[in-house]
């Protein structure tokens, strides 16, 4: 049965999705359409058993859009919502960030502005009944709550909270509204003159929340910018566009897409337009998972001198995929161009050994040692490209080779360590915690930095974790707890402070295990950053 669904799989994607168009598009339609017609025709006619024609056409789509590339996807009816949210820049809801907690669901933080902080609803609250329905102690997941809790707008949900371990609960009737998604996880004075923004993706207000947290950064001091994408994926290519142009002055070139199907399309900054960051010392930091959107910006800031990237070659992400809508509400995002940098590097990485090697590409990093040492990079001279002003060499043939190399920190790793993230156990031990002392917490460090300045985890803390792990068939390990005590109780504290305050609190303090940045630190303030004779200050 698969290499007959491989067979067919072209022929099914024509018809569905150029069906509009198909007899321009396909010389010879008897050969494809219908001929897959035929065959689908026969088997649901004479097949032995009772066959699901929607299902087998659903895994024909998903096995030839593997023959293409791996970024060509299909994704059904129900995926392309859910797909669709984190780019939108908001979702329908109550609101909330929420955990699942001993069974039971824990408000973790009402979302600012949203109807259920409006209402009310507090950090720590348990959410035991939706609708008049128990759903605390049932092994409720994740899923569950969110098809429970989302709901178009205007639409309203009773929930029923129980607070303080208090006998009655607190019912609030909720009306579910538009609820933003925020992409600029945390923006503050890393050091002083350097101001840090921690961008996770490139959603439709990326852009207007980097301006807004560059602009309250200026206005405490900030003359120099460390702009963090890394582990940011990408997401919409005008919005990266966008933000390029808010570093990068006059009608240069940004990015451009070619096409088979599709000619030369150019994106250039808009000489009229006066962006937010024009001037000013400026870094990037990438790393293996950095792809796609961020690949344009920091591939655009690169090429023109405009800054420096630091970290690790990011992931090479190069294709551009447009939605092609089929009739029952899927969609495939079909591969439609590449993009290139303004030097003319096609930054998508290989993909000739098929989908299962490439989906092993960071691993096989890791194995050869790139994550380690630029050393173990083949870059032959077919490979070099040069900057636009400033005529430094940079490499093209997957993923942006950064400036600097920053090597991958595993000095606190241990088995140990792992095993405590993998059961959630410090999540866990951190969500008991604040839970029962927020009150008292919040009294004694109203804000972040009495909290970064003055907190100490409590004697407690981590005998704790290790009892609650070994509960779990983990025993102690004190060689390899040793290893890793500094990392733990540096994720702990911040985990506690994202409880208590805000996701821009845990990366105040989760940031000390950042080598990148404490890397573009040091370079921005020991002088390194003028010896790489950059064109920052020729930009007007």
């Amino acid at each position: 049965m698969p290499d007959m669904k491989k067979s067919f799989s072209l022929l099914l994607m024509c018809s569905l999705i150029f069906g509009w168009n198909a007899s321009a598009q396909i010389k010879n339609p008897s050969e494809t359409t219908e001929k897959f017609a035929t065959l689908l025709n026969y088997i649901d006619l004479m097949y032995v058993d009772t066959i699901k024609a929607a299902e087998l056409t659903e895994k024909a789509i998903v096995h030839m859009l593997e023959e293409l590339d791996p970024h060509s996807v299909y994704l059904s009816k129900e995926e392309v919502q859910s797909a669709n949210e984190p780019l939108q820049g908001s979702f329908d809801g109550i609101g909330v960030q929420f955990q699942i907690l001993h069974d039971t669901i824990l408000v973790v933080e009402p979302i600012q502005g949203g109807p259920s902080e409006k209402l009310g609803i507090r950090s720590g609250d348990k959410i035991v009944k939706i609708d008049g329905e128990n759903v605390a102690g049932i092994g409720i997941k994740n899923s569950d709550v969110m098809k429970k809790l989302k709901g178009p707008k205007g639409t309203k949900v009773t929930v029923g909270i129980e607070r303080n371990h208090e006998a009655e609960l607190y019912y609030y009737t909720i009306t579910r509204d538009k609820i933003p998604i925020y992409s600029s996880d945390a923006s503050y004075m890393v050091a002083p003159g350097i101001g840090y923004v921690k961008i996770s993706r490139f959603a439709q207000t990326t852009a207007e929340e980097m301006r807004k947290a560059i602009t309250e950064l200026r206005a405490e001091g900030m003359k120099d910018l460390v702009l963090d994408l890394q582990g940011n994926g990408g997401g919409l290519l005008d919005i990266a566009v966008e933000m390029c142009d808010e570093f990068i002055s006059g009608d240069r070139l940004l990015v451009y897409t070619e096409g088979r199907a599709f000619p030369r399309d150019e994106r250039r900054a808009d000489p009229t337009k006066k962006g937010i960051f024009e001037k000013g010392r400026l870094i990037v930091l990438i790393d293996e998972s950095s792809a796609s959107a961020s690949e344009i910006l920091s591939g655009a800031i690169q090429d023109w001198d405009r800054g420096l990237i630091i970290g690790r070659r990011s992931f090479g992400k190069g294709l551009v995929q447009r939605p092609v809508r089929l009739p029952d509400g899927s969609m495939v995002r079909l591969t439609v161009q590449k993009y290139f940098t303004p030097s003319g590097r096609c930054i998508q990485k290989s993909y000739e050994d098929g989908l299962a090697e490439y989906e092993k590409d960071k691993e096989k990093r890791f194995k050869n040692g790139e994550l380690f040492s630029l050393d173990s990079l083949n870059l032959p001279d077919s490979l070099k490209y040069y900057t636009n002003l400033k005529n430094r060499t940079v490499y093209g043939g997957g993923g942006i080779l950064p400036d600097i190399f920053v090597p991958l920190d595993t000095s606190e790793n241990s088995n140990y360590f792992s095993e405590m993230l993998r059961t959630g156990i410090n999540n866990d031990w951190v969500m008991n915690y604040t839970n029962a002392q927020r009150a008292a917490l919040l009294e004694k460090y109203p804000d972040i930095k009495s909290f970064v300045a003055n907190y100490n985890l409590p004697e407690n803390a981590l005998p704790e974790m290790i009892d609650m792990l070994a509960k779990k068939d983990v025993p102690f390990n004190e060689s390899q707890f040793k290893v890793s005590e500094h990392a733990i109780r540096v994720r702990t504290k911040a985990l506690v402070a994202r409880n208590l305050y805000d996701n821009e609190a845990f990366y105040v303090l989760i940031n000390e295990l950042n080598p990148a940045l404490k890397k573009a630190v040091k370079v921005l303030q020991d002088g390194s950053f003028e010896k790489m004779k950059l064109a920052y200050s020729d930009f007007k």
